[in-house]
């Protein structure tokens, strides 16, 4: 590394108050606090322990947010033989050290290093770590040199990790904004504004405010949704369905989705709903043939359909119904996105006004949007599900239509023209 590293003031700060036991940077997204870690401490607090007792443990949220977040940031400074890949056994080497690299979705991997005695323990994205992990691997920095630290994005104040840095435990906290991020183009932050302008995560990632998430989740559709609708369709894009199946008390639910090609905009062609109780599959199957033969007449072929998971019966036999119909699709599970995730990229398209509705076609899906309430007693970000309150079945169905693009749409919508 042979170039002029700039840092900002709020990094340097941090990294001449950073010497506690435990040690975080919280707040707004992309202000430069894994930067600092990636730069200077991951490196540095690895090398003052090298030849001491105990292992070294980086964990995340999953072992592919490590390599992505992580890793590939400390290869990019310090170069592949200094810092190598994860590999299959979840180790990667880290200046001679070898590193444990854990993510919280496998909470069984986790529960092996039970007896393990951890010198040094990073935690990358450390609000999305269930609470469970974080409380077996903060039990194992058991030696008087022990430090763990990390950085992540605030969510609710009731957070179990807002709670832990307010504990009397010895902890050094600093807080961040966007706005402390000096070399961010002024452009990006204007966009990363307007972006979550009116929801909760523009207190959470551009303020770094623990906050509760309150009231009507999509409050731009609520309020004015003939913004919203157009009778233009979007070409250049994939179209895909989406299906949850309904129950006793919920209903079918069915919608068409246009994905742009250049992941930045979503298009929902129509979405509908049919009773579960007191009709037969038979019937169920005629009115989702009769859907799908209807957008690919509209509009072109449908290249997806995605079906909740969870039924695998109906799905299969779904599948009869299309060869028998001579549907050239095959129905693919449901990924399943988490609720909270889904909350916010959908915040995010419309407040950018990257997705719109064909008119007179999406009414049952406008309805659910409008109607969103967040679940205030609920741990993170979620909306009611009683039944009542919101079309749960509509909002599933178009989650499904589109999700598998989830990862691919938030990375283009950050990016500035």
């Amino acid at each position: 590394m042979d170039k002029t590293i700039e840092i900002s003031s709020k990094q340097a700060e941090y990294i001449r108050n950073a010497t506690h036991r435990w040690n975080f940077k919280i707040g707004a997204t992309q202000c430069g606090k894994t930067y600092i870690d990636t730069l200077f401490l991951i490196p540095e607090r690895i090398r003052e322990r090298a030849g001491l007792k105990g292992l070294v443990f980086i964990a995340g949220v999953s072992k592919g947010t490590i390599q992505r977040n992580v890793i590939e940031p400390l290869q990019e400074i310090w170069g592949n033989k200094l810092v190598t890949d994860i590999g299959s056994n979840n180790i990667a080497t880290i200046f001679g050290e070898k590193v444990y690299c854990i993510g919280a979705d496998n909470v069984g991997m986790v529960r092996k290093f039970r007896g393990a005695r951890i010198k040094y323990l990073y935690i990358d994205e450390v609000v999305d770590i269930n609470e469970e992990v974080f409380e077996l691997l903060k039990s194992r920095l058991s030696f008087e040199y022990s430090v763990g630290e990390g950085s992540g994005n605030p969510q609710s104040r009731t957070h179990y990790i807002k709670r832990f840095l307010e504990s009397d435990v010895d902890v050094y906290v600093q807080h961040y904004t966007l706005f402390d991020n000096p070399f961010l183009p002024k452009k990006v932050v204007e966009e990363m504004c307007k972006e979550y302008k009116g929801t909760v995560y523009y207190n959470r990632y551009i303020l770094g405010q623990w906050c509760n998430a309150e009231g009507l989740i999509f409050q731009q559709i609520a309020n004015d949704d003939k913004r919203f609708i157009t009778t233009t369709i979007q070409y250049n894009s994939i179209i895909s369905i989406g299906i949850d199946w309904g129950g006793n008390k919920s209903k079918h639910s069915i919608t068409a989705t246009k994905i742009s090609r250049d992941f930045k905009s979503v298009q929902v062609l129509k979405a509908s709903t049919m009773k579960a109780t007191g009709t037969n599959t038979k019937q169920v199957f005629r009115w989702i043939i009769n859907f799908i033969k209807e957008i690919q007449d509209k509009y072109g072929t449908v290249s997806f359909i995605f079906a909740d998971s969870a039924e695998q019966v109906l799905n299969n036999s779904l599948n009869g119904e299309l060869r028998a119909n001579e549907i050239n699709l095959v129905v693919q599970d449901s990924l399943k996105i988490e609720i909270k995730n889904r909350i916010e990229l959908w915040n995010r398209l419309l407040n950018l006004g990257k997705i719109s509705f064909i008119e007179g076609q999406c009414q049952t899906l406008i309805e659910a949007l409008q109607t969103a309430l967040y679940d205030e007693k609920a741990k993170d970000d979620r909306w009611i599900d009683d039944g009542e309150t919101s079309d749960i079945d509509s909002l599933d169905s178009f989650n499904y239509s589109f999700e598998y693009w989830f990862e691919e749409i938030s990375y283009y919508l950050g990016k500035v023209a």
